[in-house]
């Protein structure tokens, strides 16, 4: 069965922007985009809210000037499949992607379960619902070296999963990856 990972860029006080929408304090140099396009290699298939979707479709047709790094993300990016949730999108605007108007966890299990590559859920309302259904197996954080003081969490409230730690690595501008297994006693 294929893994259901949630990979997240946060600050160290636990939000994804801050209470003006800002993110710009999590932007990836060099090393980090590579390191973005090694986690997100064996994925085959991204769960992505509305407004992720948005921000994520410019990497389908990035400006020819962008760094290698960025071309390279690009390119993994546009070969995986994206299930977009949304009930106000009418098309996509990108190949390779289908629009689901509401969030299914037995469909995301039987997702999960024929196919061949992980996959990945991107934003933490569409995670929300997948934590809540105890369907993401890895959580991937990227923990930014900035304490926000409030804005959007990247988990939900309310739910208690136990996790087993896999791995740490510090990255290019000194954030810090963390990735944790859902712990099979949940």
């Amino acid at each position: 069965m294929a893994k259901l990972i949630y990979i997240i860029n946060t600050s160290l006080d636990g939000y994804i922007e801050d209470s003006d929408g800002n993110f710009d304090w999590s932007e990836p140099d060099d090393v980090d985009h590579d390191f973005y396009t090694d986690l997100l290699r064996p994925v085959g298939v991204q769960l992505l809210g509305r407004r992720m979707y948005d921000m994520m479709k410019v990497w389908q047709s990035p400006p020819p000037d962008w760094p290698r790094p960025m071309q390279d993300f690009a390119r993994v990016w546009q070969d995986s499949d994206k299930i977009v949730y949304s009930r106000t999108l009418a098309q996509a605007a990108t190949p390779r992607t289908h629009i689901e108007r509401e969030f299914d966890p037995e469909a995301v299990h039987n997702l999960k379960a024929s196919s061949e590559r992980d996959l990945a859920i991107a934003g933490p309302e569409l995670a929300a619902h997948a934590i809540a259904a105890g369907l993401v197996d890895e959580y991937h954080a990227v923990v930014w070296p900035v304490i926000v003081g409030g804005g959007k969490p990247w988990l939900p409230d309310g739910v208690r999963v136990n996790l087993e730690f896999v791995e740490e690595r510090r990255l290019g501008k000194a954030a810090v990856y963390l990735r944790y297994r859902a712990s099979p006693e949940n």
